[in-house]
């Protein structure tokens, strides 16, 4: 049986956007369909994300180490430092689970499809700066109206359930052409 290749989808938006939120509902309704589903969070906050340091894997990278693994009871935990490993390269790390999709939160200037979410009328900017979008959720209906002007793509509310209903259909269809690829 030939490997398949995950199809790599991703949430993006300012800080406060609504993109955890949505990117679990997201996880939730993939599980629920079968489809196995593993993630990629930036931590746009600036420093060093949260990292429990009292525990043996941060005292292995504390001591030197340049990458820790640990696993147990079907957990597998991965901290890593002094490694700037761009979102490429995190994406062929968790080709490893081998899942049918890698959800990625955040990275907004990357190249792959992608839902963006407006929060402020000042972030519609984003339709402009950020590439390969292919539907837009928005934070109320006037947003949603500018957005329109601006954009003739699929657009939502934020209290829309069809945005995961379009999200989920576009990621099972995804998922069956790269298995259909593998066959």
């Amino acid at each position: 049986m030939a490997l398949v290749n995950p199809v790599v989808f991703q949430i993006v938006g300012f800080q406060n956007s609504g993109k955890t939120t949505f990117t679990l509902k997201l996880i939730e309704r993939l599980k629920n369909d079968q489809l196995q589903t593993v993630t990629i969070k930036h931590h746009g906050h600036g420093g060093k994300p949260d990292a429990s340091m009292s525990k043996d894997t941060g005292k292995h990278l504390t001591s030197g180490a340049l990458a820790s693994i640990v696993e147990g009871g079907g957990r597998i935990l991965l901290q890593a430092e002094g490694i700037a490993c761009n979102l490429d390269d995190q994406v062929e790390l968790m080709k490893f689970f081998k899942p049918d999709v890698i959800i990625i939160e955040g990275y907004k200037q990357e190249h792959y499809p992608k839902l963006l979410i407006i929060r402020e009328t000042s972030d519609i900017r984003l339709l402009e700066k950020v590439n390969n979008v292919l539907a837009v959720i928005s934070w109320n209906e006037e947003i949603k109206e500018q957005v329109n002007e601006k954009w003739a793509g699929p657009s939502f509310l934020i209290s829309d359930e069809r945005v995961i209903q379009w999200t989920i259909q576009y990621v099972q269809e995804h998922v069956q052409v790269q298995k259909n690829r593998s066959e």
